[in-house]
């Protein structure tokens, strides 16, 4: 799950980047950046949470990594800041900033609920 939002977050990153007219902004909140400068930062994010994905799951010293609390820890970390920065994505596409955020919040719980059944 993780990995699919890193990927989203990569698409939206990327379009953001090559199609600076894709986004429109609807409404104007506080906290404004242009375009190029939300691709980056969601390029960033998605890069971030799919390593993070990939070294809490199948990292290289898969006996390290596997279930570890601190893997979880980044895990969850990764994902608090995918759903604010979605939060702040919001006056540009809502219904995908909305769809990041609920997946973000699955990702938390899925990782404090059941991360001790990985680790086993």
């Amino acid at each position: 799950m993780m990995i699919m939002v890193g990927v989203f977050q990569a698409i939206q990153g990327v379009v953001a980047l090559f199609n600076g007219t894709f986004y429109v902004v609807g409404q104007k909140w506080v906290f404004s950046f242009n375009v190029t400068t939300w691709g980056w930062i969601h390029l960033l994010a998605g890069v971030v949470l799919v390593v993070a994905a990939y070294f809490l799951f199948q990292g290289a010293a898969y006996f390290l990594f596997q279930g570890a609390v601190w893997a979880r820890v980044v895990g969850v970390s990764v994902a608090i800041i995918s759903a604010v920065l979605s939060f702040m994505w919001l006056p540009y596409y809502p219904i995908w900033s909305i769809l990041i955020i609920a997946l973000d919040v699955f990702i938390i719980w899925a990782l404090t609920v059941h991360g001790r059944d990985v680790a086993q």
